[in-house]
């Protein structure tokens, strides 16, 4: 067995290999080159194919920012393994643990101390380590030194047959009563929601909407609260990958929460997704005080995974 670094040539055994082994989450060459290639810091001298007599039997993905994200800057300190496999057939003969040793070096040559498994933004494929499907994985990176981390989850909902339930009618009408209102996005609001978004959330809310601002779809997947002064207090979208199902992000300003303003909202938008036709709802990643949120509306968490880290 030897490890190379990226050839092109290897593509399609690749994205096989990670089709035979990270069977939870199966891929498309298209979506591999548009999250692994096409991302602005992919570096082949830190994307590993192990090989026996030329054939793919392993591969690993890790990063370093070469450009800065957003408010987050070039995050100089930190590294990322963004996925890993091994062939299954071979497993327990030191591939895994080469390629990690591998990423490791390299990462550490470039300044990196901090390693996370996973969790890179904006093109992750995973927000963790998925502790149901992969807990092998688990098992080798701990092994490997790696510690855990929080939780998050990735939940859903089916949306036939949806209606808003009289107790969140009963909080609309006390809200607009307060003097708020909840509209669909219209343009003559962009530059305002742009600066609440990053001014509440940070960079990467406000990138999402800028996005679907871009693709002229924000009209049918954003919507806002205005308060009484006509001032935006709360947010939520879809669709900030391109799928109609996907669900988030979500907030309201901390001075508006007690009217339930984010419940309302929530409510609203699975209304609109239904009325699109659009009859499952998900997204991947939100932690326990979010969990706890969408579990009031009846979504169902379908993964868990949890965050991993090493210091090199």
């Amino acid at each position: 067995m030897h490890i190379i670094n990226y050839n092109q040539k290897y593509e399609k055994e690749v994205v096989d290999l990670w089709n035979k082994t990270l069977i939870a989450d199966p891929i498309t060459i298209h979506k591999f080159r548009k999250q692994a290639l096409f991302d602005d810091n992919f570096d082949t001298e830190l994307c590993f194919i192990a090989l026996v007599m030329d054939r793919v039997v392993g591969f690993l993905l890790a990063t370093k920012r070469k450009f800065p994200y957003l408010e987050r800057g070039l995050e100089p300190a930190k590294g990322w393994i963004n996925v890993m496999f091994v062939d299954k057939d071979l497993e327990r003969n030191g591939i895994g643990t080469s390629l990690v040793e591998h990423a490791e070096t390299k990462l550490k040559s470039m300044g990196v101390e901090t390693v996370t498994l996973a969790a890179y933004s904006p093109n992750y494929f995973f927000p963790g380590v998925d502790k149901d499907n992969y807990l092998p994985a688990i098992q080798f990176f701990e092994k490997m030194g790696y510690q855990a981390g929080k939780e998050s989850y990735s939940m859903s909902k089916d949306l036939h047959g949806y209606q808003i339930c009289e107790d969140t009618m009963d909080k609309l009408s006390k809200a607009q009563e307060a003097g708020f209102s909840f509209l669909n996005f219209e343009y003559k609001y962009a530059l305002e929601l742009l600066e609440f978004l990053k001014n509440e959330f940070g960079g990467g809310w406000k990138r999402n909407a800028l996005i679907s601002m871009q693709n002229n779809t924000a009209e049918d997947c954003i919507l806002i609260v205005l308060n009484s002064e006509q001032k935006i207090v709360g947010f939520c979208m879809r669709m900030i990958d391109g799928n109609p199902m996907r669900f988030g992000p979500i907030g309201v300003k901390d001075e508006v929460r007690n009217f339930g303003i984010g419940g309302i909202l929530f409510d609203i938008m699975q209304l609109e997704m239904e009325k699109q036709g659009i009859y499952h709802l998900y997204f991947v990643s939100t932690d326990a005080p979010g969990r706890r949120f969408y579990e009031r509306h009846d979504v169902k968490v379908f993964r868990t995974y949890v965050d991993y880290q090493k210091t090199i």
